[in-house]
Parts: C-alpha cells; structure tokens; sequence
C-alpha cells in the first residue's frame, strides 16, 4: 500500500447528526444532506439522466442492486458496499438469490468512522488490499444512501492500483429511481474509463477476436437466443452483433466501443449512450419486435451503418416472411394489461399487439426518452395508454378499469390480479426470461400468454370452491368459526370518527 494518504475533505456532519437519518429517512432530508457534503454535481447528473415524473420513484427494489448485480456478473471483478449494515444485507441477499456466485465486499461503519473521514481510509485500505492484479481487472466501489449523503468522496480513490482500475460510483436510493437505471450507472462509468483507456493507447482484444464485418452493439440485459436471432436478421447486411452491454468481461467494453452503430433495445441506458455518442457511434432505438417493429429497426440500422436499401430490403424479406407465417396460423385473442420495471415493456407490448392481443395499458418504471419515443408514439396511435415512471395505484388501476382477460405485471400486480380471479404473469421471471425478438419471439409469446389465459376455467373453479375464505375479518388461521361482533365494530368507529372530529377543531383553532 502507498505510504502516501491524501488529505480529504470531512464529510457532512450534519447528515449523521439527525436522528434517523438513514434509510428510512426522508427523501428531501437525504438529498439536502448529500448536496451539503458536495455530491450536487453527481445527483445533478443523476437527475439530468434519470429524469422523474409523473412521479418521483415508483415503487421498486433497491435501486443499487441494479449496479451491484451488473458487477457481480463480471468476470475478473471485485464489488465492495459502503452503506448500512442491513441494506447491505438485503442486497446480498437478493444478489444470491438472483444466482450471484461471488462474495460482495463490505466496508462497515459507525457514526465515528462516517463523521471523521475514517470510512473513507477503510475503503481506500480494503482497495488496496483486494487490488490483486492476478485476479482482478476492475474494483467496484458502490457508496450506498448513508455513505453518499454524508459525502465519502470515492472520487479520491486511485484510478488504479497495481494494474487494478478501480471504479468508484454513487447509487443513492433517494438519486437513482429504479435498479434498472442503477444498471446504467456502473456500464457507463465503466464505459467512460474503457473509453478513456483505448483513447490513450492499444487496448486488449476481445476473448473471440474481432469481427470480420462492422458491428452492433446491444444496449440492454436480453434473453441469451436474442442476440444470436438479431444476428441472423442483419447477416444480409453484412453487419454482425457484436458485445451486450453491461458487459460479462472488462475487455469486452473496448469491442462494444469498437462497433458501427448502438442498438438501444433498452432505452434508459442514458450514460452509456453518451459514453457511444462520445466515441462517434449513432445510437438507434426500438428493436426488432413484430412485423412493423422489425421493418422499421432494419431500416434504421441499415441507415445508420450505410447500408444499401437492396441490402436492407434483403434483410426484412427474410425475416419478415417467416414472421408472417407464424402469426397467420397463431393469434392471442383477449384483453391484457401489463407492466414491470425493466425498460423492455413498450417492446413486449408492441409484440402482444402484433400478435393480436388487445392491449389496453402498458406501465413501465423507466422514463421516457428519445429511444423509446417512437414506441410509444406507435403505441398510442393504436390506442393503449402508455405510462412511464407508472406507480404501483396506476398499474392496479388499469387493472380494475380494463378488467383483462390476462395482467401481466410486477409481482404486487399479479398478487392482486388472481385475487380478483384474474390470470397473471409475473414479467420479469416469465416475460424477460424468454426471446422476444424475430419469429422465436412471437411464438414463444404467443404460446405463454394463451396457456395463461386459459386458465380462467381454473380460477373461477377455485373461486367458487372457497368463496370469501380468509378474507376481511376471517383472514389469518382460526382454531374455530370466527365470530362477528359488529356492535363492538360500530362503537369503534363512532369513538373513532369523534377523536378525528375533536382533532380537526382543535387545528381550526
């Protein structure tokens, strides 16, 4: 280790000094205490990338299990925690749970270490302890709620130690809405280092070597077959997929840099489409769902890389004939709601259309931007409400408005939604983890969905077997027949509503 510690700056007191301050703390709270401490510029960042409304954080996980879990599936990657003790936790958890196979690093603290600048030396010294270059290509420092509103300055870490690049970054649950976009936090800081590095000099060459014909880069976590299926529909134009990003390996960040043009498949990639738009790579959004979806993202490829129309029109007729064919002989005929929080639903959307579903609502966690613009333009048009930044009351509104044959959302959504008998999917276990692009992904829709709705003879079944069982006052477990005591509930009540009349004369003065 350097025998050498920079002089830091302390961080914000007063963020530690409140009670409760954490957490569960407020949000205005949080935020006043981190611009205190010096991190206005990155939450200024943040919301410039990650713009909110109509509502300010829909109701998702932690939004740093997004990073987290981009680090952790890295090979030759290190990840460390700086928050509390129990978020640090959780996160672990459902790191683990979501098949993590790696140990998460963890810098603990207290109110000492974190008001006298102690945390930070922690978190530079366990650095430099896990900077093995034998083992490691990057380090991975995350500064949870705490840590980031009490100002630890990461940005004081060495960029590097013994060959190990060392990325340090803020992911504050009252700065960054969804995990999804915490996702894009890390792939772009990552992103603007590799890009700064193969700026500077010759960089490692992909594992596989590099691609004979120019490639796209796709922006966006996707079912394993979809980046070979859209391989296949640009072969006719001499194009090639290229690297996913986030990334599984460091190296892989100079070839995805190392492309033609950006497929932005998910459309809240906001700082890793400027790290592209940096490198001179035009960025292309929607992707290439149903017939109109895939007709108009091979043209905006094609146009993006040069591409002659005979090329392009090639690539369409091949994939666009087989297309047909499956949606002539199989259609989805009912009424859907859906919603989740991984950025891909316009697409899926767009897909239950084209295969004849009749959509009503489309709810998405992510916010609107230019990549997605067109999606939802073409959703509109063809009727269906589209609500970005949709709050968990929205989702469940569309529900009990449209009244689906078949809701499809988070897991709140379809709790609520078999309650009221209705069959659901949950979308990201049973929606994302399937293909969705070319001929494969309408079949594989068009088969889960019909399945699913052809459940609703179950349902009823089960309805009309257990009726209003463990429901209201029944709900829980019994040892005999509960017994209603409705004069005790009218007294309760009457007490009740005269306190809430004597409070409102009190504050009338």
């Amino acid at each position: 280790m350097s025998d050498i510690i920079p002089i830091t700056p302390l961080p914000n007191a007063a963020a530690t000094s409140a009670d409760g301050l954490g957490c569960h703390a407020g949000k205005d709270q949080m935020l006043d205490a981190a611009a205190k401490a010096g991190k206005s510029e990155v939450l200024a960042q943040y919301a410039s990338d990650y713009p909110k409304g109509p509502h300010d954080q829909p109701q998702s996980m932690c939004p740093a299990f997004g990073s987290l879990r981009v680090g952790l599936r890295m090979r030759r990657t290190a990840t460390i925690l700086s928050g509390s003790a129990c978020c640090v936790y959780g996160l672990t958890f459902t790191s683990h749970f979501y098949g993590a196979r790696r140990t998460v690093g963890y810098v603990p603290f207290n109110s000492e270490t974190l008001v006298t600048g102690k945390l930070f030396e922690d978190i530079r010294e366990a650095v430099y302890a896990q900077a093995d270059p034998e083992k490691l290509d990057a380090i991975v420092i995350i500064n949870l709620c705490v840590p980031t509103a009490s100002g630890v300055p990461l940005q004081l870490l060495p960029k590097e130690i013994n060959g190990v690049r060392v990325i340090g970054i803020d992911v504050p649950g009252f700065g960054v809405p969804t995990h999804a976009e915490a996702k894009d936090v890390l792939a772009g800081a990552m992103l603007h280092y590799a890009r700064q590095e193969a700026m500077a000099g010759p960089v490692a060459a992909p594992r596989q070597g590099r691609s004979a014909k120019p490639t796209i880069t796709l922006l966006g976590e996707m079912f394993p077959a979809d980046p070979m299926i859209i391989a296949q529909m640009i072969a006719p134009m001499d194009l090639a997929v290229g690297t996913v990003v986030p990334t599984r390996e460091w190296r892989e960040l100079y070839a995805a840099l190392d492309c033609k043009a950006v497929a932005a498949i998910h459309p809240f990639y906001t700082a890793s489409v400027r790290e592209f738009q940096a490198a001179g790579r035009p960025v292309v959004g929607s992707a290439p769902v149903g017939i109109e979806g895939t007709h108009d993202w091979l043209g905006a490829i094609g146009a993006a890389c040069g591409v002659s129309q005979d090329k392009i029109d090639a690539a369409r007729n091949q994939t666009l004939g087989a297309m047909r064919g499956v949606l002539a002989s199989q259609k989805i005929n009912g009424r859907i709601t859906l919603s989740g929080y991984e950025g891909s639903e316009l697409l899926v959307a767009r897909l239950l259309i084209e295969c004849g579903a009749d959509l009503r609502y489309v709810g998405s966690a992510c916010p609107a931007t230019p990549w997605n613009a067109h999606d939802a333009q073409w959703l509109q048009s063809k009727g269906v409400h589209v609500q970005f930044r949709a709050s968990l009351e929205q989702d469940m509104a569309a529900v009990h408005e449209f009244k689906p044959q078949l809701a499809i959302g988070t897991t709140p959504v379809v709790q609520a939604a078999k309650e009221l008998c209705i069959p659901s999917l949950y979308f990201t276990n049973l929606i994302s983890a399937r293909p969705l692009m070319g001929v494969a992904g309408a079949g594989s829709l068009i088969q889960v969905v019909n399945a699913a709705m052809g459940n609703q003879a179950r349902f009823d079944e089960m309805k009309a077997f257990f009726g209003s069982v463990g429901q209201g006052d029944e709900a829980g477990v019994w040892e005999n027949v509960p017994v209603m005591h409705p004069d005790f509930k009218k007294e309760v009540r009457r007490q009740f509503e005269k306190k809430q009349k004597k409070r409102k004369a009190e504050e009338m003065g």
